[in-house]
């Protein structure tokens, strides 16, 4: 029990150090130009971060501690019926989690209930390390009932289950920084994970450029399912959701309270790019 508290504040530490350095790194590097300020975008970011991340210790992780215990004591999940080598089923059980990610993800931006709630993220104004971990603590706790499923049906052991986590969370906070990476470097980084520019094509408020680029961590899901966008010049490309582009949107007690209200025009005010 102690060696696995040990592993998990280990892991919290490597998490929390790579983010700072990355906020760091991209105020010197930045590859878009902030249209806020910083501090207001970080207290509204961090006060919904630390509800997130309540939620997540109530809902989601006892949801898939769960979830693993019934996949180990009762031999469910796709990987529990495969008699394939450690290293195999840790490259497998890390390709499942990654490719049932994509279709979450996917999933919070067509059914309007659960867009609701991931509206939350997407209408940060700006994008850097910080909107990263800006997400609706409901969306986390519905989150809940996908990771139980999830692992149900994968049966993922906990040491990929925690691997997959600690990966998932690094490539969160790198795809969403404000980064400037030199054009080429990064093009043969798209070829295997999900780049800033990438991502940053998912979080434009032209509508048919956020329905694309969903994966988490490798790129290959977009090509595969062909809701891949290739990157255009970023002086062109703007953050946020246009219906909720004011600032009021984005005070903390209007971020807690919007998946409740009745929604406005999500993307009024933005038809189509001007080139």
């Amino acid at each position: 029990m102690n060696d696995f508290l040990n592993e998990r504040y280990l892991t919290l530490g490597l998490v929390v150090s790579t983010a700072i350095i990355l906020f760091i790194v991209e105020k010197i590097y930045p590859l878009r130009q902030a249209k806020e300020k910083l501090f207001p975008r970080l207290l509204s970011n961090f006060v919904m971060a630390a509800m997130t991340f309540i939620a997540a210790n109530i809902f989601v992780r006892p949801m898939a501690m769960k979830a693993l215990d019934l996949t180990t004591t009762s031999g469910l999940g796709v990987l529990q019926y495969l008699d394939q080598s450690p290293v195999v089923s840790a490259v497998l059980g890390f390709l499942l989690l990654d490719v049932s990610f994509y279709y979450w993800h996917r999933l919070n931006h067509k059914i309007p209930f659960l867009w609701r709630f991931h509206n939350v993220h997407h209408s940060d104004p700006d994008l850097d390390v910080s909107s990263g971990f800006r997400f609706h603590f409901g969306e986390v706790a519905l989150s809940s009932i996908f990771r139980f499923v999830q692992v149900i049906l994968i049966g993922p052991s906990l040491a990929i289950y925690l691997g997959y986590e600690f990966v998932f969370q690094i490539a969160t906070f790198f795809h969403h920084s404000n980064l400037r990476i030199p054009r080429t470097f990064e093009r043969l980084l798209r070829i295997v994970i999900v780049t800033p520019r990438m991502h940053g094509m998912h979080h434009s408020n032209y509508k048919l450029e956020t329905d694309s680029n969903y994966s988490v961590v490798l790129s290959l899901w977009d090509r595969i399912h062909r809701t891949f966008t290739q990157d255009i010049p970023f002086e062109n490309v703007e953050i946020g959701v246009p219906g909720y582009s004011d600032a009021v949107d984005n005070n903390i007690s209007n971020l807690v309270a919007s998946p409740f209200r009745k929604p406005k025009d999500y993307w009024s005010g933005r038809i189509k790019r001007t080139e």
